[in-house]
């Protein structure tokens, strides 16, 4: 069952974020089609995908290809049992701070 906004979670830091991120990463190796559609749209190999699985900029990406289909959002977050908001949180928490404009 999809958390409803209401539901309170804990914050969402770093170590939640990228956690979010492996369970993303789960969730798309156990959906087939979904991992092909992913890889054509990342430009990824299979052997990319592991190398840069190791790396945190990766899950802001597969957050990102997440985040861009509703439905495949709401089937991630109702499977791992996570808000959606949740998901977008991690995956600003994994991005960094936005780069300010210097004038």
């Amino acid at each position: 069952m999809l958390k409803n906004s209401r539901t309170r979670s804990p914050p969402v830091d770093e170590n939640v974020a990228l956690s979010i991120g492996i369970k993303a990463l789960e969730f798309l190796a156990a959906e087939p089609e979904l991992l092909s559609r992913f890889l054509s749209f990342s430009g990824l190999s299979v052997e990319q995908l592991r190398q840069e699985a190791n790396r945190p900029a990766f899950f802001t990406g597969l957050l990102d290809f997440i985040l861009a289909h509703e439905p495949t959002l709401e089937a991630f977050a109702a499977k791992m049992e996570l808000r959606a908001e949740d998901v977008a949180t991690a995956q600003r928490v994994l991005a960094g701070p936005e780069p300010r404009d210097v004038e």
